[in-house]
């Protein structure tokens, strides 16, 4: 994948994601949620704009942080990642993705 989408993303919900080289060793996460964001009246034209969602495990907290994220299909990534809610099912995460579309 040369850039990341919300139409390639989305397709991956409620699959797994392997985070490699945090302190707690492997991590699995899942993708539960692909949300993207419209552009305000006053907003540039022209963005991908999305986040993607992802759950953790109550015992393997990952902090603010860079991570290599691999997928089965989709191979490994470095995305920077943030903690933003801590529920019954463990640790909620969100990727925040903001750039130009390329023309190709």
């Amino acid at each position: 994948m040369s850039e990341p989408t919300e139409k390639n993303f989305a397709q991956y919900v409620n699959t797994k994601f392997r985070v490699l080289g945090a302190a707690a060793g492997p991590v699995e996460l899942e993708l539960v949620e692909v949300k993207g964001y419209n552009p305000g009246p006053d907003e540039e034209s022209g963005m991908e704009r999305f986040s993607l969602f992802l759950q953790g495990p109550a015992e393997a907290f990952l902090p603010q942080n860079t991570y290599a994220l691999e997928h089965d299909r989709m191979g490994t990534h470095e995305l920077f990642m943030v903690p933003v809610a801590r529920n019954e099912g463990g640790f909620r995460y969100e990727i925040v993705f903001n750039y130009f579309k390329s023309d190709k």
